[in-house]
């Protein structure tokens, strides 16, 4: 039997791209999505429009915190998988509107869970981050590594997905999979990125803004892979694991600006400033175990990466 899977926060960057992968593999899907304004609801109304070209594709516009609403869905549904993308985003954001990040990523979230428990679904995947490593400084960054000191309140919110999950697991037999997402980046990506902001700067002339004067690294790591590591889990729907979900490179900022102006033929203006409060300096993923359980095998570089997003970018945007 195909199996029947819902998918919240269907119409965001990760969410669009992971429906698309699986509705060409035949698999029915209903996907949730609320819509809100955080970025341009155009582009999460363009990625929903693709999605619908699909026959075995459904949306409901809902949110994750209402309840009623949700269990109506279980009912009418009846999936026997469960994906959880639906989130607020964004480190930044959470340091003005901490609100926000408790309502969709825990109590939503808790919402999802339980009906998931109710209702005998058989896989709960759910999108966790590298922000839990808040600020570690053992590099690469293990899942076994002490995720207890978040440094922003999105990373706080990421790691209590991950105790609810444990909690699930244990109490009712439920079996879920985080998995922890380096940078992810590619077509159809989310505007409030740096790669997407510096993209649309340099485009226009405008300054960018780099801070800790570019002494950063993160681990970028391009949606295809991300795809092929997120299907591999719901295959695999292990009992109770957390995965890193990176390239298990990672490069300076600078190195990611350079690549941007090689691709746009054009020079950044750049205004260098200090640290942002819940910023990691660096991240980097080791990701030797979800090569072993998830043959999970990340292939493309920001140098490959980079020019199929301003392909997509200058495309998308005329």
């Amino acid at each position: 039997m195909k199996d029947k899977i819902l998918v919240t926060g269907a119409a965001g960057f990760i969410g669009y791209h992971l429906c698309e992968s699986l509705l060409k593999d035949g698999i029915q899907i209903l996907g949730l999505d609320n819509l809100n304004n955080y970025y341009d609801q155009n582009l999460k109304l363009e990625r929903l429009k693709r999605l619908k070209n699909h026959n075995n594709f459904m949306h409901k516009k809902i949110d994750i915190l209402n309840l009623k609403n949700l269990e109506k869905i279980f009912k009418d549904f009846k999936p026997n998988k469960v994906i959880n993308l639906a989130a607020q985003a964004g480190v930044r954001f959470s340091i003005k509107n901490p609100h926000a990040y408790i309502d969709s990523n825990i109590t939503g979230f808790i919402n999802l869970i339980e009906l998931s428990q109710r209702y005998d679904i058989n896989s709960f995947i759910y999108a966790s981050s590298s922000s839990v490593y808040g600020g570690n400084e053992k590099l690469p960054f293990s899942e076994s590594d002490m995720t207890n000191k978040p440094i922003s309140l999105y990373g706080a919110s990421k790691k209590s997905n991950e105790l609810i999950a444990n909690s699930y697991s244990s109490l009712y037999g439920l079996n879920t999979t985080g998995l922890r997402y380096f940078t992810v980046y590619g077509p159809w990506g989310r505007p409030d990125m740096a790669y997407f902001i510096f993209t649309k700067k340099i485009l226009a002339g405008e300054p960018i803004e780099v801070y800790n004067n570019g002494k950063m690294k993160r681990d970028f790591t391009f949606i295809d892979d991300i795809i092929l590591g997120t299907k591999s889990a719901i295959e695999k729907n292990y009992k109770c694991e957390i995965f890193n979900l990176g390239s298990s490179k990672n490069e300076e900022l600078m190195d990611l600006i350079k690549t941007i102006e090689y691709e746009l033929a054009k020079k950044a203006i750049i205004k260098y400033l200090p640290i942002q409060p819940g910023d990691a300096i660096e991240t980097y993923a080791n990701i030797d175990k979800s090569i072993e359980k998830l043959n999970y095998n990340p292939k493309i570089s920001i140098n490959n990466g980079i020019p199929k997003f301003i392909n997509w970018y200058k495309e998308y945007y005329h």
